[in-house]
């Protein structure tokens, strides 16, 4: 039986995965080819979700790792995971849009917070998802995320996080715990 866990490898990126990171990422979330996916902000955001500066500086970082996912060597995948302590952040999330809707996410995610847990003994995870996104939200809460109420504003102005195409969106802290 072919599950959506047959066939993967997970591993930390390195600079030389730095382009497909980014052309995966922005497949996901940005222009006509995030449309294939369900996870698209095409109709919140213009412009880029990431660069190569933005996905260098989370390999670099002491305290990060990207987890890459690959199937038949093919990146399909990956999340930014950085340890905070007593908790662990999940973002930078992404799935190839011709992959989402299979189970692929659910799978990563429960690697994800595995490794937050284990290997840094983290006890929750926290994450940040534009607040108009209820679809994205309510497939968090089924994984067992709590919407906190906290909230911190959109970085409007800076379009290395892309152009807003509405002036209402910011960021809502998604709580899960990990014991």
């Amino acid at each position: 039986m072919d599950t959506p866990a047959a066939r993967l490898t997970f591993r930390d990126a390195t600079d030389a995965d730095v382009d497909a990171l980014v052309a995966l990422i922005e497949s996901a979330y940005r222009g006509e080819s995030s449309r294939t996916g369900w996870t698209t902000e095409a109709d919140i955001l213009d412009g880029q979700r990431t660069d190569p500066e933005g996905v260098l500086a989370v390999i670099k970082s002491p305290d990060s790792r990207l987890l890459t996912v690959e199937r038949d060597g093919e990146v399909v995948a990956c999340c930014q995971l950085e340890h905070r302590g007593a908790h662990a952040y999940f973002g930078m999330f992404a799935v190839s849009p011709a992959l989402q809707g299979g189970g692929l996410g659910k799978v990563i995610i429960a690697e994800a917070e595995r490794h937050a847990r284990e290997v840094w003994g983290a006890r929750e995870m926290h994450m940040t998802v534009i607040s108009v996104r209820n679809d994205l939200i309510a497939w968090y809460e089924r994984r067992g995320y709590r919407r906190t109420g906290e909230t911190t504003p959109f970085p409007y102005g800076d379009e290395r996080f892309g152009v807003p195409r509405r002036d209402d969106l910011e960021f809502e802290l998604l709580v899960k715990p990990l014991a």
